[in-house]
C-alpha cells in the first residue's frame, strides 16, 4: 500500500462525460465504494445527467468545476470514445492529471482506461516523464498514444501500473474489474483487494 496515512478514508474523483463507457464508469465506482473509498462522481460539463455510450444515464454527484480543486487520492477517467475525446480537449482534465502525477506528497494517482489515455498526450506534454513510463489503452487509440508520447513504452498488458504506481492504465470494458481492483490495491492494499474481489465471484484477478 502506498502512503495514505493522512486520510483515514481514501478519496476518488471519477469524472464522466457524455459518451463515457458506462461499464467502466460504474464498475470503478462500485468496486471502489465496496473498498470503502469515498467516491465523488463529477460531470465534466455540469451536474446534469450524463448519457453514456450505450444510452445508460448517470447522474453525477457534482459538476467537475465545483470539486476539481479538492484533494483526491485518485482521479479516474473511464473510456468511451466520445467521453475520451472530451477529456482530451478539457484543460481541467489536463490540469487534474498533471497535478496528481507531480504532487509532492507522492500519494496521488491517476487511473485511465480504454480510449481515455489519449488525454495523457496533452496533459503530459510539458512534464518531465519517467524514463520507464509504460502505458496501455484500447487498441483503437494505440497509434495516437505512441505518436503523441514517443518516450513512453506502449504495452498490451491488461492493466499497467507505472510512474512509481501513480499512473494506472487499462484496455477496455473487459478489463474494468481488474482496473478497479488495481486502484483498490494501490490505495488500500492487497488484503482489501482480496476481500472486495472474493464475494463478487470474479475469476482470479
Amino acid at each position: 500500500m502506498t502512503g495514505h496515512q493522512a486520510h483515514a478514508q481514501p478519496t476518488a474523483l471519477v469524472v464522466v462525460a457524455h459518451g463515457s463507457e458506462e461499464m467502466e464508469a460504474v464498475i470503478a465506482i462500485d468496486v471502489l465504494r465496496r473498498a470503502h473509498i469515498d467516491v465523488m462522481v463529477a460531470g465534466l460539463t455540469g451536474a446534469g445527467p450524463i448519457k453514456c455510450s450505450r444510452g445508460v444515464v448517470i447522474v453525477p454527484d457534482a459538476a467537475l468545476d465545483t470539486c476539481k480543486n479538492k484533494h483526491y487520492d485518485v482521479v479516474v477517467l473511464p473510456g468511451g470514445m466520445d467521453g475520451a475525446r472530451a477529456f482530451e480537449k478539457s484543460k481541467d482534465v489536463h490540469v487534474l492529471i498533471a497535478t496528481h502525477l507531480t504532487a509532492t506528497d507522492k500519494c496521488r494517482h491517476v487511473a485511465i482506461i480504454c480510449a481515455s489515455p489519449v488525454a495523457l498526450v496533452p496533459a503530459l506534454a510539458s512534464l518531465s516523464l519517467p524514463a520507464d513510463l509504460r502505458i496501455t489503452s484500447h487498441p483503437c487509440v494505440q497509434a495516437e498514444i505512441e505518436a503523441g508520447l514517443p518516450k513512453a513504452k506502449y504495452v498490451e498488458d491488461r492493466v499497467v501500473s507505472t510512474w512509481n504506481g501513480r499512473l494506472i492504465t487499462s484496455r477496455g470494458p473487459g478489463t474494468a474489474y481488474e482496473f478497479a481492483l488495481a486502484i483498490v490495491e494501490t490505495l488500500v492494499g492487497k488484503e482489501v483487494h482480496d476481500k472486495v474481489a472474493a464475494p463478487m465471484l470474479l475469476p482470479q484477478l
